[in-house]
């Protein structure tokens, strides 16, 4: 990449966000941040990742936690915040990246580099994904698609304070992978970004 560039990726369950997340990084050969980041924050903070992953991309829940002093005890926020002042200090460094998730687009709200991306799909489709990946009847499918995708927005509404969770005008660019199917998405974001880089 001649310029740094933030990919943001905000996804519907089922909709192959992260799977188009992982070719687009490995087409623009740049480094994927999901979960993994976890790893990284547990390095640092000499913890296991996998107590960590509890409470990755998880609302706060607002009624047992509280702020004293600057300090929050709601291990949700506080992974999440870890999350943020990595991701910070590696575009401060001019990495480049594409990251799942983790409310960037708020977070590099205003940053040049960025481009943030939502992937939804057809209902239909997202059924017969999860159906398939996890299987699961079309009935526990279709809760589970629920259930995830209000923890997401649940999750992404209380760090932003600019837009809401899957709302057009918070992103530059809405796109259905049921359209063009994973790949075909995956060249289509390419060819966008290369342009939005003036390549």
């Amino acid at each position: 990449m001649k310029k740094q560039i933030i990919v943001s990726i905000g996804r519907q369950y089922g909709s192959a966000g992260h799977e188009i997340a992982r070719l687009l990084a490995k087409k623009l050969d740049i480094p994927l941040y999901d979960r993994n980041l976890l790893d990284e924050v547990a390095g640092t903070k000499n913890v296991d990742s996998n107590n960590l992953g509890k409470y990755d991309e998880k609302p706060r829940k607002i009624l047992i936690s509280r702020t004293v002093r600057g300090y929050n005890n709601s291990p949700e926020q506080n992974v999440a915040e870890m999350q943020f002042v990595l991701l910070k200090s590696k575009a401060a460094d001019e990495d480049s990246f594409v990251i799942v998730g983790r409310c960037a687009d708020e977070i590099f709200r205003g940053n040049p580099a960025l481009i943030s991306i939502f992937i939804m799909a057809d209902k239909d489709a997202k059924i017969k994904r999860v159906m398939e990946k996890r299987s699961m009847n079309e009935k526990t499918a279709k809760k589970t698609i629920e259930r995830h995708d209000k923890k997401r927005a649940a999750y992404h509404n209380y760090f932003s304070k600019n837009g809401k969770w899957g709302e057009c005008s918070n992103y530059d660019l809405c796109v259905n992978s049921t359209r063009l199917g994973v790949q075909g998405t995956v060249d289509f974001l390419y060819d966008y970004i290369k342009l939005r880089q003036g390549e």
